[in-house]
């Protein structure tokens, strides 16, 4: 839960507030200095209408202001830079977000919902420390604000303070104030809560494995994996990690030989283990369910090396996304063999296990995904030794076609379709590569018979599209 102030965080209310206030003068006949009421925005209304009007007063004044309200200050009022994308970013992290402002909530509600403000919770009518009772009751562990009074909620509430100076008073002031974090406005949150929101799943991912004790990761010398062993290693010293690589005729000889290296780089043991998928009749019938079959292969034969290597835990590269992703018949099979998943069970995605890899200097952090070669054969069609060794070689020599000759793909994949061989890479360069007659010429001398490019463009996941309309490649 994030929470924000109202005024001069999240929306400009500057002129409507002012629109209000001539209103109200002019019916008092009393004398306002609009422009300063304005350059002060943030205290209790009370606390403004006492600066104009004697004591006994503010009370009936406070609420003719408010029935002024509606009319007068909704249509002026405009969202600041950066505030939709601020809430936004919130909801894309899995997070809600509440406003709580000293503004009277009714009038608050008005301003969202004509604004359109995706806010989740809405309190008003609290200033100060009281504004943390609210935070606090909410669960929320950010407050964002643009006044020092919005510092005191935040620290009230235990929570992250995050100052921004768009408001009345300036960005030396919040900080001298205490605040945690200050931006210029809110354009900057997205990117801060990105790096804060790593920084938190990265803790837990520490915590975790701190848990672990020891563990046996499950390489593939994948991205993720191979955070996952950089990361094992860190928090646990060497001596405490294993890195197993299965070795068999779905896995790419050169993503043997790259985990290898890295492996060597981060000076942790490695072996490479036999296994042997193909002997199961599930792998090679490869219907939507062969990634049970592979996995469950896998776990068998790398649960044995674990244990006799002492260590307590055998751990997979599963991210947060991989578990968003559908079906994923795989990583229920791991989970029933008993893999523990730290980078799940931390909320850690595919983008920031890349972004903290590249902070790491790993060279795996931008390293596109490498699934097995199993993947690249459309369901239903039989998984034989031969036909990975050609889509092996098609990718190969597709690669460094494009490479020879200029076309700078970063995804690439031969999809075997029985009868014929599509080619996915991004999408920008289909075109590019479907007008190349050497690339198309090297698929089929790597022995397919007739090749067409995918004009959607590589996408993970590709061939469970097939699985609902199995004659699209029969």
């Amino acid at each position: 839960m994030v929470g924000f102030d109202l005024d001069m965080t999240l929306v400009d209310s500057r002129p409507g507030i002012g629109a209000a206030w001539s209103v109200l003068a002019e019916e008092t006949g009393v004398p306002v200095d609009i422009a300063l009421v304005v350059s002060r925005l943030g205290p209790p209304l009370e606390t403004e209408v006492a600066n104009w009007f004697p004591a006994d007063e503010v009370t009936a004044v406070t609420a003719r202001y408010r029935e002024l309200y509606p009319d007068h200050a909704v249509l002026g009022t405009d969202v600041l830079p950066g505030a939709r994308e601020a809430l936004t970013a919130v909801h894309r992290h899995g997070g809600r977000t509440m406003v709580v402002t000293g503004k009277h909530e009714p009038n608050a509600r008005l301003h969202l919902d004509h604004l359109d403000l995706a806010v989740d919770h809405l309190v008003g009518d609290l200033w100060g420390e009281h504004k943390g009772a609210a935070l606090r009751a909410a669960g929320a562990s950010v407050y964002v604000g643009d006044h020092l009074g919005d510092l005191i909620g935040a620290r009230a509430a235990g929570a992250i303070a995050v100052g921004v100076a768009t408001g009345p008073i300036s960005a030396e002031d919040l900080r001298a104030a205490g605040a945690d974090v200050v931006l210029a406005d809110l354009t900057e949150f997205p990117a801060w809560l990105d790096a804060h929101v790593a920084d938190l799943r990265l803790a837990d991912l520490r915590e975790r494995l701190r848990g672990l004790g020891s563990v046996a990761v499950a390489f593939s010398g994948g991205a993720d994996s191979a955070f996952l062993l950089a990361a094992a290693v860190r928090t646990l010293g060497a001596a405490n990690v294993l890195a197993l690589t299965t070795d068999s005729p779905s896995l790419p000889a050169a993503e043997r030989d790259a985990a290898r290296a890295f492996a060597a780089d981060l000076k942790v043991r490695h072996e490479l283990v036999p296994s042997d998928e193909m002997a199961r009749e599930g792998y090679r019938a490869n219907n939507g369910d062969r990634c049970r079959f592979c996995k469950t292969e896998l776990m068998a034969v790398l649960a044995p090396v674990a244990r006799a290597a002492g260590t307590a835990h055998l751990a997979t590269g599963t991210n947060a996304d991989d578990a968003r992703a559908g079906f994923r018949p795989g990583i229920a099979a791991a989970a029933e063999a008993g893999a523990v998943t730290p980078l799940l069970d931390a909320g850690l995605t595919k983008a920031q296990v890349r972004a903290i890899s590249r902070t790491w200097g790993l060279a795996t952090w931008d390293k596109p995904a490498a699934a097995c070669l199993s993947s690249r054969v459309a369901f239903g069609v039989a998984i034989t030794p031969a036909r990975l060794a050609r889509v092996e070689r098609a990718e190969t020599a597709l690669r460094a076609v494009l490479a020879r000759d200029g076309i700078p793909v970063r995804n690439l994949r031969v999809r075997d379709l029985g009868q014929f061989a599509r080619i996915e890479v991004d999408a920008a360069l289909g075109a590019a590569v479907a007008g190349h007659a050497p690339a198309l010429a090297a698929v089929r001398e790597a022995g397919f018979a007739s090749v067409e490019v995918d004009p959607l463009g590589y996408r993970e996941g590709s061939m469970n599209e097939l699985l609902a309309d199995p004659e699209s490649y029969r």
